[in-house]
């Protein structure tokens, strides 16, 4: 049982990074996904979080219009989308699963000119 997160990286500010967070060993599209980020000094905290059913999504007020989660089931992998970053935006971004108690080992993000 494994969560695997990709896709961080450097990028300026206004620009876009999607991060993907691969399932293993458990089908991802029956539990409810969330994407969480830490930034140095700082607590971790919730930035979305997507349904299984249904797939509602919610989001943190700092990030709402500019960050989509998603899911592909056929992947079994889950999706944030990130536009419009800014640099306070960089953080470690992990993903979760809180039924089953997994998070992947994170990403990193950093916005930056």
């Amino acid at each position: 049982v494994q969560l695997v997160e990709s896709g961080g990286g450097l990028v300026q500010p206004g620009g876009s990074l999607r991060l993907s967070c691969a399932a293993s060993g458990f089908t991802l599209s029956m539990y409810a996904v969330s994407w969480h980020r830490q930034a140095p000094g700082k607590e971790r905290e919730l930035v979305a979080a997507i349904s299984s059913v249904g797939g509602s999504t919610n989001y943190a007020d700092s990030v709402k219009g500019r960050f989509t989660i998603s899911r592909d089931n056929a992947k079994n992998t889950v999706y944030l989308q990130m536009n419009s970053l800014k640099p306070e935006d960089t953080a470690v971004y992990y993903c979760s699963v809180g039924e089953r108690g997994v998070w992947g080992q994170g990403t990193q993000v950093t916005v930056s000119s």
